[in-house]
C-alpha cells in the first residue's frame, strides 16, 4: 500500500477540512440542539462537489476513490457527525446504483444524487428486522409494468429530505434469502409516507425516520439488479457503509483528542495545567494511539477497495475498531473535562452522544465480530 496521497486525495481532504472548520463546526451545536436537518450544509457539499464524491465524472460526480472519500468524511465528521452520516448514506446509495444499476438507472439517478433534491436514503431496517436483515417483511408484488410495495421501514437516515430511496422488499416469500429484491424509489412516490424523526440521543441533526409503504407503485425498470438479488445488493452496500462509519469514528476520535489536548493546557489544578499530570497524559496518549490505528485501518481498507481487492472483512474490522475507539475517546474526553464535560456548554458532551451510535448502525459491533470470525474460520 502506497501511503502517499495523490494530488486529488489531498485536494479533497483540504476542501472538506476548510468547509468543516469554517462553516460546519460553528453551526453544529445549534443544529444539534434544535434537531434541525443540515440543509445548508448539504447545499454547500453539493456546490463543492462533495455530495457525489465517488460518482463518476460523466454523471456529474467528483470521481474520488475510496481513500479520498474516507479522508474527506473524516474531516467532516470531526466538525459535525450529523452532516457526515448524511453524506455517508448518500454516497452508499449512489455507489450501489453505480455498481449494480443499469445504464438507464445510472443516467437517471446518479446526477440527482449529486444534488440536495435527490439526496439518498437506504431503507433496509424494519421494526422486527435489524441485524437479521433477511427477516424483512415489506412486500413488493409484481403487477404488470410495476411493483406494488407494502410495509414499514424504520431508522431510515435522510428520510425527511431524501429524493432517492434504495428499498429492500420481499418479492418471493418462499425463496427466503433469495426472495428479497432491491428497488429505487422516488421520494415523491404516492403510497410512501415519512414518519416523524426519532428523538435520538446523538447525531440529532441527522433525521432517522420510519417510512411506510401502502400500495406504493414502483416502475418495474426501477428494480435494481435481478429479482431476488436484493440481499446481495444490501450486503454490498453495507460493506461500503462500514468504511463510511469507520471514517466517522476517526473524525470523532480526532475531535475528542483536539478537545482533550486544548483543555489540558488551559485548565489549572494544584497550581499547574492538568496536562502535566500523568493520569491525564495517559488518557491523551491512549487516544492518540487508537486514533492512528483507526485511521490506518480505515485507509488501508479504502485502499484495498480502490485496488479492487476483497474488502468485506477489512471493512468490518475498520468499522468495529474505529467505532469502539471513538466511544473510548469520548469517554476519556468527558473524564478530562470533569464536571464541565457533562455540560452542554462544552463540545465533548455532544461528541460523547454522537459517538455512541457508531457501534450500532451499519451492523452492530457484535455483527462485525461475526463477520470477522466467520471469515477467519473459512
Amino acid at each position: 500500500m502506497d501511503l502517499r496521497l495523490s494530488d486529488e486525495q489531498q485536494a479533497a481532504q483540504e476542501t472538506a477540512r476548510e468547509l468543516a472548520e469554517k462553516k460546519l463546526m460553528p453551526r453544529a451545536a445549534k443544529l444539534d440542539a434544535g434537531e434541525a436537518f443540515p440543509e445548508e450544509a448539504v447545499a454547500e457539499l453539493a456546490e463543492l462537489g462533495l455530495l457525489g464524491m465517488m460518482t463518476p465524472a460523466e454523471f456529474g460526480g467528483a470521481q474520488l476513490d475510496a481513500v479520498g472519500y474516507a479522508l474527506s468524511l473524516m474531516e467532516i465528521a470531526r466538525a459535525d457527525a450529523s452532516v457526515a452520516v448524511t453524506l455517508s448514506v448518500n454516497n452508499l446509495v449512489a455507489e450501489t446504483i453505480g455498481q449494480m444499476g443499469s445504464a438507464e438507472q445510472k443516467a437517471q439517478y446518479l446526477p440527482k444524487l449529486n444534488t440536495p433534491a435527490g439526496l439518498g436514503a437506504f431503507a433496509l431496517t424494519e421494526p422486527h428486522a435489524g441485524s437479521d436483515a433477511k427477516a424483512i417483511r415489506t412486500r413488493a408484488e409484481k403487477k404488470g409494468d410495476h411493483y406494488v410495495l407494502d410495509g414499514e421501514k424504520t431508522w431510515i437516515t435522510n428520510a425527511t429530505h431524501a429524493g432517492t430511496f434504495l428499498v429492500m422488499a420481499v418479492t418471493d416469500p418462499a425463496a427466503r434469502t433469495r426472495g428479497i429484491s432491491a428497488f429505487i424509489v422516488d421520494g415523491k412516490s404516492k403510497g410512501m409516507t415519512i414518519g416523524k424523526p426519532e428523538p435520538k440521543m446523538g447525531q440529532r441533526a441527522s433525521h432517522s425516520c420510519p417510512v411506510f409503504f401502502s400500495g406504493c407503485k414502483v416502475p418495474a425498470q426501477n428494480l435494481l439488479g435481478a429479482e431476488g438479488a436484493g440481499l446481495k445488493v444490501a450486503l454490498s452496500a453495507l460493506d461500503s457503509g462500514r468504511i463510511g462509519i469507520a471514517s466517522l469514528g476517526v473524525g470523532i476520535t480526532q475531535a475528542c483528542l483536539d478537545e482533550m489536548v486544548g483543555y489540558s493546557k488551559e485548565r489549572q489544578a494544584f497550581g499547574k495545567p492538568i496536562g502535566e499530570f500523568q493520569a491525564i497524559q495517559w488518557m491523551i496518549a491512549d487516544t492518540a494511539v487508537e486514533l492512528e490505528a483507526a485511521r490506518a485501518l480505515t485507509l488501508s481498507t479504502a485502499w484495498r477497495k480502490t485496488a479492487g481487492e476483497p474488502a468485506s472483512e477489512p471493512a468490518a474490522m475498520a468499522k468495529l475498531f474505529s467505532s469502539e475507539a471513538a466511544n473510548r475517546a469520548a469517554y476519556r474526553a468527558v473524564q478530562v473535562f470533569g464536571g464541565y464535560g457533562y455540560s452542554r456548554e462544552y463540545r465533548v458532551e455532544r461528541l460523547y452522544r454522537d459517538a455512541r451510535v457508531l457501534t450500532l448502525y451499519e451492523g452492530t459491533s457484535e455483527i462485525q465480530r461475526l463477520v470477522i470470525a466467520r471469515n477467519q474460520l473459512k
